[in-house]
């Protein structure tokens, strides 16, 4: 058994320990969508806690807010997949691009950004046809049309269409591609 010692801390030293000097806050990775993410998460948040209130609380739950919040939960899932993409963030298999010579692995990159491009442009065609069809749907216990959340989705889609074709740009333009300065920043913006 490997015992570590530390030197005894008082209370006092651990309530300084948070005050050093950080700096400015940065907040240039982040953008609209994302905002946009985070304000949908709080009404998420909130309908979650009022559901949970309610039924374990009150012993009278409000049923429109599970179809809020799961609704609230597709958008965040569509719209935080636009940051993945924009910060070149989606989970890959890197393990070629690590073998082959640079020359080979950046043309490999480029080609990598095409397919993306094309999947995206795809999805966002079945979108817009799939909102076509059912976007006046109604939803259940809320008297609002579904298409609210389908539009969003659709928007998602076309910001991830965009954004592959932003990162497909800064890789001919740049020295470094967007995949490899997402790995050498960590979860940096790009």
């Amino acid at each position: 058994m490997n015992e570590h010692k530390h030197a005894p801390v008082s209370v006092e030293e651990m309530a300084h320990a948070f005050e050093g000097n950080t700096g400015p806050v940065n907040l240039s990775p982040y953008a609209v969508e994302d905002w946009l993410n985070l304000a949908i998460f709080w009404v998420m948040a909130i309908c979650v806690f009022l559901q949970f209130f309610t039924r374990y609380a009150l012993n009278n739950s409000l049923a429109w807010t599970e179809e809020i919040a799961a609704n609230c939960l597709v958008i965040i899932v569509f719209l935080g997949s636009v940051m993945c993409v924009r910060m070149a963030r989606h989970i890959a298999v890197d393990l070629l691009h690590r073998l082959l010579p640079h020359r080979a692995s950046r043309a490999m990159e480029l080609i990598v950004d095409v397919i993306v491009i094309g999947f995206f442009a795809y999805t966002t065609w079945l979108m817009w046809r799939y909102v076509a069809i059912v976007g006046n749907e109604r939803m259940v216990t809320v008297n609002l049309p579904r298409g609210y959340v389908f539009y969003t989705v659709l928007a998602a889609f076309a910001l991830m269409l965009a954004r592959s074709v932003q990162n497909f740009i800064k890789d001919l333009i740049n020295e470094k591609t967007v995949r490899e300065t997402a790995s050498e920043t960590g979860i940096q913006g790009v």
